[in-house]
């Protein structure tokens, strides 16, 4: 979808990305191929030519901090198929919201494998930087308002300089509102009976629980219901993804490649 994408063009909005696809103008090659566009006069077309030429060659060198001035961030959801293998799905856990408080585990998912950090057990800042430092594309749910603004305060440039897709407002575009647990039951996707039965699955009384006792069952339960966290976000991008590709393609159904999508579902 990012090389159906014409806002990374100046002064080409929702509207004029619309015009250019209704004109049969679906791709970055259709725009290259055409001598003349409608609103572009002959020096601007050159100018955006040069312009889809150098982010493609940055799209295919796989830099993805390019994206994040160029693209809004509403849209970077459609990087997702390109950078699918290279994201990295987050979520923190923390003691509260105010100043004094502190991250008290970070999850995160690389599509393959789950990885959990602790604090006072292997959250290690510089061991948590070097994992990121591979992806290529942030997933989140709500991160924008609470994980990215947290963890930037508290840990300034541990998060690695790469577009933020958060899934919430994703979410939001196909009618699925609310937290990250009412989408899950919206989708059918179950979490683990023993983590809801336990203070309603809780991540701070859980933390506060094993804090209290040291029992290291509540830690694990807060490990799971993180681990449900992080894998279930991959799924529901997944079908949010799929399902706002299969949109665009109905509406401009002569898109070869749109025809023949390759399904994100395993």
């Amino acid at each position: 979808m990012i090389r159906s994408t014409f806002q990374i063009l100046e002064r080409v909005g929702e509207r004029g990305e619309e015009r250019l696809w209704d004109n049969g103008i679906l791709t970055w090659d259709d725009f290259l191929k055409c001598s003349r566009i409608r609103g572009f006069s002959k020096i601007s077309k050159r100018y955006h030519d040069r312009m889809i030429r150098e982010t493609a060659s940055r799209l295919y060198s796989f830099d993805s901090r390019y994206f994040i001035d160029l693209l809004p961030g509403i849209l970077a959801w459609r990087l997702y198929r390109f950078f699918r293998e290279e994201a990295i799905f987050l979520d923190i856990e923390t003691s509260g919201v105010e100043s004094h408080d502190d991250v008290t585990m970070v999850g995160f998912f690389d599509g393959t494998e789950t990885k959990t950090m602790i604090r006072g057990i292997n959250l290690d800042l510089r061991a948590l930087r070097l994992a990121l430092s591979r992806c290529k594309l942030l997933i989140t749910y709500n991160g924008s308002s609470f994980d990215l603004p947290f963890m930037n305060k508290r840990y300034p440039g541990v998060l690695p300089l790469v577009p933020h897709l958060d899934a919430r407002h994703l979410c939001t575009m196909v009618g699925l509102n609310g937290g990250l647990k009412e989408v899950e039951r919206t989708l059918g996707l179950e979490r683990s009976r023993i983590v809801e039965r336990i203070y309603s699955g809780d991540p701070y009384r859980l933390w506060r629980m094993y804090r209290a006792t040291g029992d290291d069952y509540y830690l694990g339960l807060l490990v799971e219901y993180n681990e449900d966290d992080v894998i279930h976000l991959k799924t529901i991008v997944d079908i949010v993804v799929c399902s706002l590709e299969q949109e665009w393609a109905g509406r401009y159904a002569s898109v070869p490649s749109n025809k023949t999508l390759p399904s994100l579902m395993p």
